[in-house]
């Protein structure tokens, strides 16, 4: 038995009966709610599996936990200088390449976002090796999960068994083995809510649009209708009436010849305007189950989109209304969860996902923000070449910035040492005006025009 197991083994034995769970107030989401009290009876309540799959609801979290997923996570030191840039580490590097033996980092963080979105909570169990460096971290179903808070405040975890984890048995572990990212707590600190609690209702709705729509179109798109006799009849003529009318005019069978005798008439019941309104009412359910996850609507194909067409402007919008919160509180879990908060081997450390993949530019706009950062002297023009993976050139790391420019502090520095002939005060004086050329006689005139006169008679 490990360090670790007789830890868990001394807590189940004594702290146990002194841990008392957290008071969710229905905060873990339990996969039936009820709207209001009573509606369980009355048949109005959803499940979250039912939830799940109505379109607009499978689109949000399956949109968001794949957007997360594809942005590669990354080891970064800060320097001196507060500039943080990627390292590797044969003890941290290895867990963020594949997190766990089934899951590569990809499938490993979509599953994690998943859990948070659908759940409200993602709980990850650390593994750690003999030099108590975690090697391995396993996303936990959060109905095997319970929260236990001691007297004196300290959290602890009770874990239920979970083959996939290594888990064999029921456990209580200490808040140091869980990493524990939450969605908006509303209700107590250590409980997240999920946005499904706010648009279960809405979800629920449009799945009752839908079956109805299907059961519509499935009759031929025609609404039922009243079939009256002339005289009055018996209960059991008029279920043999309806029996075969359905049998032989309804579903499939929609739009056949009927013909009627004894004076027997169908008339079809008529659809007012507001039940027809059906794509609007559906409309309407996905744009607020898009509103509860923070989601563009046209992201999820509801509206339409933006009238600017700059693909950047419209990922920033939807990195920073929806993303980014989930991004930093992933990043700020891991820094913890892994030990990185403070310095490791003299080292600051923290984890950081590369945005690259997600807020690309179009190549024309990417490469004339890349030449502007080389004129600019921001980058090198091997930093630049990295950006769209090209290999590095001889003397690219180097920051390049034209001759001519100069500081308007140095310019005004040499006017200082070194004024302008002619001024006093460092600024150039204004050149003199030109002096007024001596007044020509006439007799000089004359004697010029006469020596033009015969050189032009000579030529002649």
């Amino acid at each position: 038995m490990g360090a670790l197991d007789r830890v868990r083994a001394a807590l189940n034995a004594v702290v146990k009966f002194a841990l008392s769970p957290v008071d969710n107030r229905g905060g873990w989401t339990p996969w039936i709610r009820e709207p209001f009290s009573g509606a369980w009876q009355r048949d109005i309540e959803w499940s979250a599996d039912t939830v799940l799959a109505h379109h607009a609801v499978y689109t949000c979290v399956t949109l968001i936990a794949s957007d997360i997923g594809k942005l590669r996570p990354k080891l970064v030191q800060q320097d001196a200088d507060g500039i943080w840039t990627e390292v590797q580490s044969p003890a941290f590097s290895p867990v963020l390449r594949r997190p766990n033996r089934y899951q590569n980092h990809i499938q490993f963080k979509e599953w994690w976002i998943t859990s948070k979105l659908v759940r409200g909570n993602t709980y990850a169990l650390k593994e750690r090796d003999d030099r108590k460096v975690v090697r391995a971290l396993y996303i936990l179903d959060p109905s095997r999960v319970k929260v236990l808070v001691a007297p004196t405040g300290e959290v602890f975890y009770q874990l239920n068994a979970d083959n996939l984890s290594g888990l064999e048995e029921a456990v209580t572990v200490p808040a140091s083995e869980i990493i524990h990212d939450r969605m908006n707590c509303l209700f107590h600190p250590l409980v997240g809510v999920s946005p499904i609690f706010a648009s279960g209702m809405a979800a629920t709705i449009g799945l009752r649009i839908e079956k109805n729509s299907a059961h519509f179109f499935g009759s031929g798109s025609n609404p039922s209708g009243t079939l009256t006799a002339p005289d009055t009849i018996t209960k059991e003529v008029a279920e043999r009436l309806a029996e075969t009318w359905n049998r032989e005019f309804a579903g499939d069978n929609s739009g056949k010849v009927a013909v009627l005798g004894n004076n027997l008439k169908f008339e079809p019941l008529r659809m007012t305007a507001v039940d027809s309104q059906m794509i609007e009412h559906l409309g309407w359910t996905a744009e607020t189950v898009a509103s509860t996850f923070h989601v563009p609507k046209f992201k999820i194909g509801v509206g339409a989109a933006p009238t600017y067409q700059n693909g950047e402007i419209l990922n920033l919008t939807y990195y920073t209304d929806c993303l980014q919160s989930h991004i930093e509180q992933f990043e700020a879990c891991l820094d913890e969860g892994l030990g990185l908060e403070t310095k490791v081997e003299g080292r600051q450390l923290g984890v950081e996902l590369d945005l690259d993949g997600l807020l690309r530019m179009d190549t024309a706009t990417q490469i004339e923000a890349l030449g502007k950062g080389i004129g600019g002297a921001l980058m090198t023009p091997n930093e630049a070449r990295r950006k769209i993976d090209l290999k590095p050139l001889d003397g690219g790391d180097t920051v390049y910035l034209q001759v001519q420019n100069y500081s308007l502090a140095a310019l005004d520095a040499r006017d200082r040492e070194n004024p302008a002939p002619g001024t006093t005060t460092g600024r150039i004086a204004p050149e003199p005006p030109p002096a007024d050329e001596p007044d020509v006689t006439e007799d000089e005139a004359r004697a010029f025009f006469e020596r033009r006169l015969d050189r032009w008679r000579t030529a002649a």
